[in-house]
């Protein structure tokens, strides 16, 4: 598997100043004055589910912002297996170790049609020291990322198999409008879970049937949210 961060991805030049997401990414708290001091062009790319955003081992040169799309963090065990270790979506930032000058620590998989700015490490470097609003708001999301993690620990990889979906579930429409989720391989859901795939297909099958999640497409999902809180807290 090959990084498809490519000029055949390329979606066009971003223009931080008028960006729909500035008030919730990485640039947020900066003022126009501050974004004029970017000067390596920040590209947005538009990339397909399966795509590989970087290699864990890379060398890191970027950061990337998810603009819409899901994001797996892969890290693979002694014996060939993988484990999911975090989801990204919209807004969060991925490959922040880069800024420590190291290496990336994951794989960095497109679990849906994703698209991601791409921004220079020496650049978000040159800002940081000119800019306390972004120095804050680079430490939020080191701390957002660390809550993420300890989230990821106690909650999806304790209790039994229901629990665990339940929970995962919940974390995949938090924050949307509506309760609708896209599900996506039982293979990866096993790796967010630390369950066997058998054992995580025959528990989706289970909250069909009990009508926990409603099929309204392929892969497309409505949650009947109050019962997966019960069940997640249970």
């Amino acid at each position: 598997m090959k990084t498809c961060v490519s000029k055949k991805t390329w979606n066009g030049e971003a223009d931080c100043q008028r960006c729909a997401l500035r008030d919730s990414v990485l640039f947020s708290g900066l003022c126009e004055k501050d974004l004029e001091c970017i000067r390596n062009p920040i590209g947005i790319f538009l990339l397909p589910a399966g795509a590989l955003l970087y290699r864990s081992g890379d060398e890191g040169n970027y950061l990337y912002t998810i603009r819409r799309g899901l994001v797996k963090l892969v890290q693979y065990l002694p014996d060939g297996g993988q484990r999911i270790v975090r989801l990204l979506k919209s807004t969060d930032v991925a490959g922040l170790e880069a800024l420590l000058d190291q290496h990336y620590q994951h794989d960095a998989v497109l679990l849906q049609t994703t698209e991601v700015c791409r921004l220079p490490v020496d650049t978000i470097r040159c800002m940081d020291r000119e800019s306390p609003a972004l120095h804050r708001e680079l430490m939020s999301r080191w701390q957002r990322a660390l809550t993420e993690a300890d989230a990821w620990l106690t909650q999806l990889s304790t209790g039994s198999a229901r629990q665990r979906v339940a929970r995962l579930l919940l974390r995949l429409v938090q924050d949307r409008e509506n309760s609708h989720c896209e599900l996506f391989s039982r293979e990866d859901l096993g790796a967010m879970l630390g369950l066997t795939t058998e054992t995580v297909s025959r528990t989706v099958a289970d909250f069909k049937r009990r009508r926990l999640l409603v099929q309204i497409a392929p892969n497309q999902y409505i949650c009947d949210v109050p019962r997966l809180e019960l069940l997640g807290d249970g």
